[in-house]
């Protein structure tokens, strides 16, 4: 496959993500983006030997978007602070079914990762071994003659938990189109979920610069 690389310094790289490819290798061996990232560095760069590459964040596997990763440890370890300090703003856009009570809102639950099931259960109020789990939307759009309805959001993460986005608007009763693990009346033909991180805002390691990745990516509502 051919990267598509968004930006580029020299302590981190960030890349799209296409729909279906794991972010990191796992039991299946199958392809995966932080391979081709490292492929990508070492051609480009005529890198002898391993290529350090951090994984600073996921996308899950039918998700498209953007994604960043460190080359550098002085990378992974800045980034990985402004993660942990939530000052990292990050923007999805997703189509879902039915259509929200209220135009624009924030949603807070109480997340429990199962993985029997491999999927999030949500709670109103904290469960043993729950982790809190907030985010904020506002429709973009809607189309009331779909069968079912569909309505176009915007979604910025507060926290980043196992299926957050996925559990949370299914929860509402608006699960993302396609995804039938949480509730979707039909699956997309090629298995993927109509949710993309379409917006990435953070500061570069060394100069402070705030840097703002955006890609536009049409959902038709």
């Amino acid at each position: 496959m051919k990267l598509d690389v968004l930006y580029e310094d020299n302590h981190l790289i960030a890349v799209w993500k296409p729909a279906g490819l794991l972010t990191q290798g796992d039991a299946t061996g199958d392809a995966n983006l932080m391979d081709e990232v490292k492929a990508y560095l070492k051609e480009t760069y005529q890198k002898p030997g391993n290529v350090f590459l951090g994984l600073l964040h996921r996308l899950d596997r039918p998700v498209q978007g953007v994604v960043l990763f460190a080359k550098t440890s002085k990378g992974a370890s800045r980034l990985s602070e402004q993660i942990r300090d939530r000052t990292i703003k990050k923007t999805y856009h997703t189509l879902v079914e039915s259509v929200p009570q209220e135009p624009a809102g924030t949603l807070v639950h109480h997340l429990v990762h199962d993985e029997r099931t491999n999927t999030a259960r949500v709670y109103a109020t904290e469960k043993a071994g729950s982790q809190r789990a907030e985010l904020s939307y506002k429709i973009l759009s809607r189309n009331l003659e779909a069968k079912p309805p569909k309505t176009l959001l915007e979604v910025e993460l507060k926290t980043g938990r196992h299926h957050q986005i996925r559990a949370q608007l299914a929860h509402i009763g608006c699960p993302i189109v396609g995804d039938v693990k949480y509730g979707a009346s039909q699956p997309l033909p090629d298995r993927s979920i109509a949710l993309a991180a379409v917006s990435l805002t953070f500061k570069t390691a060394t100069t402070n610069e705030t840097i703002t990745i955006l890609k536009e990516v049409s959902f038709l509502c």
